[in-house]
């Protein structure tokens, strides 16, 4: 499939109330965080936010989930093509997040990267250092941040980089969170030259998961980076329309309170998941509706304007459109196509086909 990036073709599509239902079904299910978070919504936000999560979750299950990962994620590809064409599959999700990309003109770049992201999986590709890891984080989480920022009809470029934050931050979390989940499959999202300088071997560790002091080390490290842009985050959340506002500071202080779990278990993420409870999660509903009170009557900060994460700015400029599409999509595109060409030659190669689309053998 080409990666066409002419502007969106309008359609006649429009939400459904039973794709809507299907969608909150499947975050109800895939992601008990984000939908604790967007109950505080408003209708003209969380509909459509269900339908981009509900896309992403899909997206995800799609490449975790299926032992062929090259070729689900070339099938996302497709199906995100088919998407802004107008034409979307026959399915709730893929309707639902067409008619919300027509509604919200969503640029291409944000889908885009998280499916590069979930391509990045399927080649197994390694992540060094922390800047790897917050690439990584940009296109799974951060770019669903700026697609969340756009929905809300917010383009300013300081929100959105400040958004991108909250995305890496939640995505650092979640891989202190998931090390023992993710060494037990063969992944490792830590920075390996970070486990070096601790004395942690990659492929040892790999080999044998356990608990150890290095490992604590680097979890707590990586940690004190997500805590670090919590905390730029919230000068974004301000820039937001305020009825907006309770969700997104929920889901930062949800996601951070799952990293507070990790550090409350002695930053044992091996033998154990860290999850918050019910009550956790109400109480925190609650400490997001009186922060966006106060959020009201406080003067912006000066962190707002601080300048996006190198990671993210691609992501930024998308959203914010303040930059040329022929100057940065073409670059854009062309890593892409490189990206998908390695999936396609490792879909030839695991289904046993000559290159080119050959005969199997």
């Amino acid at each position: 499939m080409s990666l066409d990036t002419a502007p969106f073709a309008p359609t006649a599509l429009a939400y459904t109330q039973a794709d809507l239902d299907h969608c909150k079904e499947a975050i109800r299910h895939g992601s008990l965080s984000f939908h604790a978070a967007s109950r505080l919504l408003p209708n003209r936000v969380r509909d459509p936010a269900l339908a981009l999560y509900a896309f992403c979750r899909l997206a995800d299950d799609a490449v975790d989930l299926h032992h062929e990962k090259p070729a689900a994620v070339l099938d996302l590809r497709d199906r995100l093509d088919l998407a802004y064409r107008g034409q979307p599959r026959n399915a709730p999700a893929d309707r639902a997040f067409t008619a919300m990309i027509e509604a919200h003109d969503m640029p291409r770049a944000l889908p885009e990267a998280l499916i590069e992201g979930f391509a990045w999986d399927a080649i197994e590709r390694q992540y060094d250092t922390l800047s790897d890891v917050r690439a990584y984080s940009a296109r799974v989480a951060a770019a669903v941040g700026a697609m969340m920022t756009v929905l809300m009809g917010v383009r300013d470029a300081d929100a959105l980089a400040r958004a991108c934050d909250l995305g890496v931050a939640m995505q650092l979390t979640n891989i202190c969170r998931d090390v023992g989940e993710d060494a037990a499959e063969g992944r490792l999202y830590l920075p390996r030259a970070m486990m070096a300088e601790e004395g942690l071997d990659p492929e040892a560790f790999l080999a044998d998961p356990r608990p150890s002091e290095a490992l604590t080390t680097v979890t707590r490290r990586l940690l004190a980076e997500a805590t670090r842009l919590y905390y730029r985050s919230e000068a974004g959340i301000a820039a937001l329309p305020r009825a907006a506002r309770p969700g997104i500071f929920a889901a930062r202080h949800i996601y951070a309170g799952i990293g507070n779990e990790v550090t409350r278990a002695a930053f044992d993420n091996i033998t154990r998941r860290a999850h918050t409870s019910a009550g956790q999660k109400l109480g925190w509903i609650g400490l997001s509706v009186l922060r966006t009170g106060v959020s009201m009557v406080m003067p912006r900060s000066a962190v707002l304007h601080a300048d996006p994460l190198p990671e993210t700015a691609f992501l930024v400029e998308a959203g914010a459109r303040i930059a040329d599409r022929s100057a940065w999509g073409a670059g854009r595109s062309g890593n892409l196509l490189g990206l998908f060409a390695q999936l396609e030659a490792r879909d030839r190669e695991t289904r046993g086909m000559e290159p080119y689309g050959g005969r199997p053998t």
